[in-house]
């Protein structure tokens, strides 16, 4: 880090509106277009109610390259992308060790650019942990900057976290105990928090939901089903929404579907479609962004998000944004948002629940109205009531009451 910043003007904290430092985790990137959109329109919420600054920091996988910042500002936002180059290597803690190193180093250039160019935050506002949280934490003891953690990851409520090595647990814990607030996206990840004893208390803001100040689409072609996901089946299980178009489209032949998004289980997925004879009737898009997800989302019927664990569900309210009706299964997040006017709960991994979800939507596809189910998207997920929330947050973190 750079030993001279503590000599640089700051802010003056705790006046007036305050310079918030977000430290990503996730972010979008040239590699990854989806790659944590969901926290950059947090980022554009709080924007347009304070001043923001973005400090995301990433590996680039390409051996010879050199470390570097460069500063994006759009929409508003004014982003410090703080680049190094990955270790290839094949042994995993001499690859871990150097990729820590190299992801301080950058963190350290990526601060003074921000501190150059913007001025001393604040309060660090870290989205997702773990790294972002130990450079908040340095920020704490150097500068007495106060940090807010904000969690959306899935691993605390499918079983990833409790598998983790005793030294990864103790250090979040360690990085929980020391923030001066929680927040999380829904009440079902913060009582997960809970129970696994890294907070005793949080506070739930969502997030945004794009797309409200679009056009609102006119209903789309009965049948036509859309699935927005990580191509990671273990989590978003699309194999299960696959089988089901499959037996659905042999009873109801209008029946198809578009997946957009991309991972390792792409092929797989691919494969299955081919299997089941559903070639023609699938098409895989890739990744997109997020524009022209909701492009096609405006044409689509109807939503599926098959998901054995979601957090918040961004694509649920996306899709409710744009007035179409939506199936999901109880997995978290979207049990928030639906109801038998805008769409069907289904347990989770019930694929023959899904095919009968699927045949039932069509049939009555037009008694769903999309201005209806738009008006149900509460204004609590607009970005104003989002960034209003967030400065609530920071306030009492800046001016705790005494007494």
């Amino acid at each position: 880090m750079h030993g001279n910043l503590s000599s640089t003007d700051p802010t003056t904290t705790g006046k007036g509106s305050p310079h918030v430092l977000m430290l990503p985790k996730w972010w979008p990137n040239p590699a990854d277009v989806q790659l944590g959109d969901f926290l950059r329109k947090q980022a554009i919420a709080v924007s347009g109610c304070t001043k923001v600054s973005v400090l995301y920091v990433h590996s680039d996988p390409v051996q010879n390259a050199t470390a570097y910042v460069d500063v994006i500002e759009k929409e508003g936002l004014w982003e410090a992308h703080s680049h190094f180059p990955a270790n290839g290597s094949a042994f995993l803690a001499w690859r871990k060790t150097i990729n820590l190193i190299r992801y301080w180093k950058a963190a350290g250039n990526g601060f003074h650019r921000v501190v150059q160019e913007r001025g001393l935050p604040d309060i660090t506002h870290v989205h997702i942990l773990v790294r972002p949280a130990l450079m908040a934490l340095w920020l704490k003891r150097k500068f007495g900057i106060p940090y807010l953690l904000s969690e959306q990851s899935s691993e605390y409520l499918d079983g990833t976290y409790r598998g983790k090595s005793f030294a990864f647990k103790w250090l979040n814990q360690y990085l929980f105990a020391r923030s001066s607030g929680v927040s999380t996206v829904s009440s079902w990840l913060g009582d997960g928090l809970v129970k696994l004893g890294l907070c005793r208390r949080f506070d739930v803001v969502p997030n945004v939901v794009p797309g409200l100040d679009r056009p609102l689409p006119k209903r789309g072609e009965p049948g036509h089903f859309l699935v927005v996901a990580d191509l990671v089946d273990r989590t978003k299980n699309v194999s299960g929404v696959i089988k089901a178009i499959a037996q659905a489209r042999r009873q109801d032949p209008r029946i198809h579907l578009t997946i957009i998004g991309d991972g390792p289980d792409r092929g797989m997925l691919e494969a299955l479609a081919l299997e089941t004879g559903m070639a023609d009737a699938i098409s895989f898009l890739g990744r997109l962004p997020n524009v022209l997800v909701l492009d096609h989302m405006a044409q689509a019927g109807a939503v599926i998000v098959n998901s054995n664990v979601e957090t918040f569900s961004v694509v649920t309210g996306e899709a409710l944004a744009q007035g179409k009706p939506v199936i999901a299964t109880k997995c978290g997040g979207p049990t928030a948002f639906i109801t038998r006017q805008n769409g069907i709960l289904i347990e989770i991994g019930d694929n023959a629940g899904l095919t009968a979800a699927i045949l039932e939507m069509t049939a009555r596809s037009d008694t769903y109205e999309p201005q209806e189910i738009r008006m149900g998207v509460s204004a609590r997920f607009s970005p104003g009531a989002v960034g209003a929330e967030f400065m609530t947050i920071y306030q009492r973190i800046l001016h705790p009451r005494h007494g």
